[in-house]
This record gives structure tokens, sequence and C-alpha cells, in this order.
């Protein structure tokens, strides 16, 4: 089990990947947290937001894969689309999700405000799923800058 962690401690690709999804995560917290002025824990590990984590952690492992493999390399090729795949779902059946979310939330509000007490607000739906094109940018940025920091230092 030693073994294990000594390796995958020492892969590079993994440490970028893991880096570039904590630095995503961190910042969507004190972003969350400098415009509702509280601090959401759950921030710290949840989907959606500014800058998407998703794409941080995607693009960090396709970059650190290029400078590991090279660009011509299977392993890269394997990294980018896997990255292009989760940024399209991001930005599309997540974040639609997250819509669907809100709508079905405010009509809980709306049932429980006429008086249905069968209807609880304490089911409410996650409405933090997916990601705005501009939040999946920031976040396929910050992981390739991240990535490439840490190749180049």
């Amino acid at each position: 089990m030693n073994v294990f962690f000594e390796e995958l401690l020492s892969n590079q690709v993994f440490i970028a990947a893991a880096l570039g999804w904590t630095v995503a995560q961190v910042l969507k917290t004190l972003i969350h947290m400098f415009f509702t002025k509280k601090f959401v824990a759950e921030r710290l590990v949840g989907s959606g937001g500014m800058p998407s984590s998703h794409s941080a952690t995607v693009c960090a492992l396709s970059v650190a894969t290029a400078f590991e493999c090279g660009v011509g390399s299977v392993e890269f090729a394997l990294a980018c689309f896997l990255a292009i795949i989760v940024m399209y779902d991001a930005m599309g059946v997540r974040r639609e999700t997250g819509i669907q979310a809100k709508m079905l939330n405010d009509m809980i509000k709306i049932f429980e405000d006429m008086g249905r007490d069968d209807i609880s607000a304490d089911d409410k739906l996650k409405e933090f799923v997916g990601h705005t094109p501009l939040q999946v940018l920031a976040g396929a940025l910050l992981g390739s800058f991240i990535a490439s920091l840490f190749y180049l230092l």
C-alpha cells in the first residue's frame, strides 16, 4: 500500500490535475464568499460556480499529459477528448439540470406560500450543478495555467 501512495504522489500528471481542481475549488469558495458575504463549506467540494473545477481539472490533466507524453501521444489524445466531453457536458446537460432545479424550487416555494404543507422545502433540489460558458472558459484557462506553471517551474 505504501508503494501505491509513493507512485501516486510521484505522478506529476496526477499532481497537476489535483492541483488544478484544488485551486479552482478554493477560488470558487472565495468568489462565492465575496459575493454572498457568507462562507459556505460545500463550495469547497461542490459543483457549479466560478471557475469550473471540472474544466480546471481536465485541462490541467491535458496540459500535463502534453508535457509528459507529447501532443502526438495516445495519452494526450485521450486526455484532450475527455476534457472536451467534460466541458461540453458542464455547459449543456448539467447546466440545464441546474436551471430546471431552480424552476422546480421556485414552484415548491409558490405552493408553500399557497398553504400546501405536503410539499417540503427540505426536499429542495441542488441548483449549482452546471456552468456557464464563461465559468468553463475560466476553469480551462486556470487549469492550463496551473499545469504549465507546474511543469515550467
